[in-house]
């Protein structure tokens, strides 16, 4: 399998790179997209020995060239799209955070390359284009996030389907009050119980807006109502999640917490072999399961994420972008945790939603949505 991945140096690349050192002569890397972690790019083309390598600046680009001058080094948003349109791949993996994986995923579906999706502000900002487009050129769009990874392997058919179940760990503040939420640290809300993830995340699944993203991303992957969804906080992050069919019939998928196994099964699909992951899970060990309704009084992000996904147009968009930004400014300390979501309704509130929107007008409304909550949140 030839693959490249966009966002080698993030959380998810450096475990498909562990998923692929355990399987070397399945997968040939092609190309590798980072960030601004150079160090850490530099061990993993020595790792894989891509043919092309990306970065964020013309800077760190010409620096890796002069040091791997057999490479072809590219960077910026044409690197990453550059690198999604090579036909050499057989599967790109988009793991690069926010809208910078919007234009790549694009970009692969046109040269007709299949994608194995972690990124979920592409289906959030634009998910019936993507989908749309991705039907009609016979592209496989598979879910890396280990929610929808679970809910790919157990849908059989959609038309017999009663509802998606979406499991969440509920987050450090699942037991805690309104005020704790209110009063929490940086430090605090970047402790997740279960997963190690990068900070957005962590904090979007402390304000369960993750949750939310993750039933948006639902709703289009599986072409499914959001009627039809169902939110479920599973505190020990054993089943991943399930689908209950029209007979009474649930079928769920189950494992400790670990992205390895998701991540493989796309990147190999639709085949399975041995993995890191392989005979771990014990269900004696897995022990009791726990499961409650999410408290939408604490968690106000989720219920404002079924409320854009619901409306749809540009309204998730100015709330994928309105929540990213404030988040960057409560991890810089300029507001509170519970002013993410404040800041987010009101954009929300705010906004003159557009119905079947052009990538032109999502892209500026996303544009105008970042610059009022940057001036909202400076200091």
């Amino acid at each position: 399998m030839k693959i490249s991945i966009l966002g080698s140096t993030g959380s998810i690349g450096r475990q498909a790179i562990e998923v692929i050192q355990k399987m070397p002569d399945y997968f040939e890397v092609v190309s590798l997209c980072g960030g601004d972690n150079i160090d850490l790019l530099k061990e993993q083309i020595k790792l894989v020995n891509p043919k092309n390598v990306s970065v964020k600046s013309e800077e760190n680009a010409l620096k890796l060239q002069k040091e791997f001058p057999k490479i072809n080094v590219l960077y910026g948003e044409q690197g990453l799209v550059d690198v999604a349109s090579d036909t050499t791949n057989e599967r790109i993996l988009v793991s690069v955070s926010g809208k910078t994986g919007l234009k790549p995923t694009l970009a692969a579906i046109e040269k007709n390359i299949d994608v194995a999706l972690a990124n979920k502000e592409t289906l959030v900002m634009a998910g019936d284009i993507v989908m749309k487009r991705a039907k009609e050129k016979g592209v496989k769009i598979l879910p890396v996030d280990s929610e929808h990874g679970a809910i790919h392997q157990c849908l059989k058919n959609r038309d017999e389907v009663e509802k998606l179940i979406i499991t969440a760990s509920g987050g450090p503040f699942r037991n805690k009050t309104i005020e704790d939420i209110k009063n929490a640290s940086v430090e605090e809300t970047l402790h997740h119980p279960r997963w190690n993830m990068g900070k957005k995340i962590t904090i979007d699944s402390a304000t369960l807006m993750n949750k939310g993203l993750e039933v948006i991303e639902a709703h289009h992957l599986f072409d499914m109502p959001y009627e039809k969804i169902q939110v479920v906080v599973h505190p020990q992050s054993i089943v991943h999640s399930a689908v209950e069919y029209v007979d009474g019939s649930v079928i769920a998928q189950l494992g400790f917490p670990s992205m390895h196994i998701p991540i493989q099964y796309t990147l190999t699909y639709p085949y399975r072999f041995e993995g890191i992951e392989t005979r771990s899970f014990d269900f004696v060990k897995a022990g009791r399961l726990d499961f409650d309704e999410p408290d939408l009084e604490k968690f106000p992000c989720l219920k404002l994420a079924f409320e854009a996904g619901k409306q749809g147009g540009t309204l998730p968009v100015v709330m994928n972008a309105a929540n990213e930004e404030a988040v960057f400014a409560f991890l810089n300390q300029k507001i509170s945790l519970w002013e993410i979501y404040e800041i987010t309704k009101k954009m929300m509130e705010q906004h003159s939603n557009i119905l079947n929107p052009s990538l032109d007008e999502i892209f500026e409304t996303d544009r105008i949505t970042r610059l009022s909550v940057q001036n909202l949140t400076k200091i």
